[in-house]
């Protein structure tokens, strides 16, 4: 059977913001899909960090590839205190703003760690790539009721937009 997409909830920022919350976030779906467009409000690049729940306890690792078309690379993170998501650049003038898709699996289940996948692109003409990362959060078992995206240097520049969708079996 199909699933279907359902939006939550979406926001485009009137002005910078130094994180952005879903809360409140309904266990009726089988997964959840955040969907960013956001660039820094700095020039320069700036990770974008991602905890649930508030949880800035060091529960948290991932794993990242990463490739620019001629190499790759790739990094990883244990016992953090966040899930590193994306890269987001700075607003220098570039054409567009860089984008990223989470896909959180079985979030509403309080019996198991919770698992996902973070895929980017950076839109950045100077730095342009494309990346991967899968993230666990090992908090004893609970549902996911909010998802927290943060820049760590800098702020979500104003027109940055987010989307939270749920995914339902048909």
């Amino acid at each position: 059977m199909p699933k279907t997409y359902e939006p939550i909830a979406t926001n485009t920022l009137g002005s910078a913001q130094a994180s952005y919350t879903f809360s409140s976030i309904p266990s009726t779906y089988t997964d959840l899909v955040v969907v960013a467009s956001a660039k820094s409000s700095l020039t320069t690049t700036t990770q974008v960090k991602l905890t649930f729940n508030s949880d800035t306890a060091t529960n948290y690792s991932w794993t990242r590839l990463l490739g620019d078309g001629s190499a790759a690379s790739s990094a990883r993170g244990t016992t953090q205190a966040y899930v590193e998501v994306g890269y987001i650049a700075g607003n220098t003038g570039s054409p567009s703003p860089d984008m990223f898709i989470l896909q959180i699996q079985n979030y509403a289940n309080s019996t198991t760690y919770k698992t996902l996948l973070s895929r980017w692109q950076s839109m950045n003409a100077a730095n342009a790539y494309v990346a991967a990362v899968v993230g666990l959060w090992r908090k004893t078992p609970e549902a996911i009721t909010s998802i927290t995206l943060t820049p760590t240097s800098a702020n979500f520049d104003t027109g940055s937009t987010f989307t939270l969708y749920g995914i339902k079996a048909a």
